[in-house]
């Protein structure tokens, strides 16, 4: 079945459509503006799905120009939120790499288990998803009553929902089979609440998660983690960004931790890659070897 187009969807293809190198130096004007105005940097982004989002958002604030939406987002900060909302990371969902969920379960959870305390960083949370999922699996292996996971994203917007833990149930019921070939000991609906037309996630699961809005880009370390999960975000950045954000993310490990990676990633851009060693075939989960 085709995919309808919205809208802004086909005014953004319009404007898109009519690339020009004045039109690449306003866009890095934006980035560059932004980045001073905001503390946001985007300027090292993969530039082929960061224009697609800079157009489709000024599709829908019904600019005509890329200079004078910089002039608009600049003056107008709820502008510049619909625009991280638009332009961010925000694409997640449950369970939604199986293989990688059951080697965290096989492979990180008895690890954890060793710990009297553990540590997960979940970085690019979005709308938290990917962060109930990992609590159901640590609460399932029986670590997550000493376990404190730290979801952070650029998007604040994100985070205030990721917060609530509440999503239509007709989307969650739909994540049971995934839940299932990820290893899940029960059934997905045994770990939260029907409440109306939403599935309302276990105060306990909510309980043991740290949320909190962090750049890949601009911000560093903040702890030492056991497992760092960074799925699907390292692909929206450049090579030379993505050196930066492996960096940040090897410091942030202890030795012997564990890194998890989304399917279309890999350790290529990591100058530490020799530090690190694949825990199993074809999964996107690797284990510090080094200091």
């Amino acid at each position: 079945m085709a995919h309808a187009v919205s809208g802004a969807e086909a005014k953004a293809l319009r404007l898109d459509s009519s690339g020009t190198e004045i039109e690449e130096i306003e866009i890095r004007l934006l980035l560059e503006g932004i980045h001073l105005c905001y503390g946001y940097d985007f300027r090292e982004y993969t530039l082929n799905p960061l224009r697609r989002g800079i157009f489709t958002a000024m599709a829908r604030e019904h600019v005509p120009t890329v200079s004078a939406y910089q002039d608009l987002i600049l003056h107008d900060a709820s502008c510049m939120q619909r625009f991280l909302s638009t332009v961010g990371v925000n694409v997640t969902s449950m369970f939604r790499d199986a293989d990688l969920m059951r080697a965290v379960r096989e492979e990180v959870a008895p690890m954890l288990r060793t710990y009297p305390s553990s540590r997960v960083w979940i970085a690019g949370c979005a709308t938290g998803e990917e962060v109930y999922s990992f609590a159901i699996l640590f609460e399932e292996e029986g670590v997550l009553d000493r376990c404190t996971i730290y979801a952070t994203d650029l998007n604040e917007d994100m985070i205030a929902v990721a917060r609530l833990g509440s999503y239509p149930l007709e989307r969650i019921r739909r994540y049971e089979e995934a839940y299932r070939e990820s290893g899940g000991r029960g059934s997905l609906a045994d770990h939260y609440a029907v409440v109306g037309r939403s599935a309302r996630f276990h105060r306990s699961l909510q309980s043991s998660v740290t949320w909190a809005r962090h750049s890949l880009v601009g911000d560093g370390s903040f702890n030492d983690f056991h497992l760092i999960v960074c799925a699907n975000v390292l692909i929206y950045f450049r090579d030379s960004l993505q050196q930066h954000a492996h960096r940040l993310l090897y410091d942030s490990l202890i030795r012997g931790g564990y890194l998890a990676l989304g399917k279309r990633e890999s350790l290529l851009s990591c100058p530490d890659r020799d530090h690190y060693e694949q825990v199993r075939d074809g999964v996107n989960l690797f284990r510090k070897t080094r200091w």
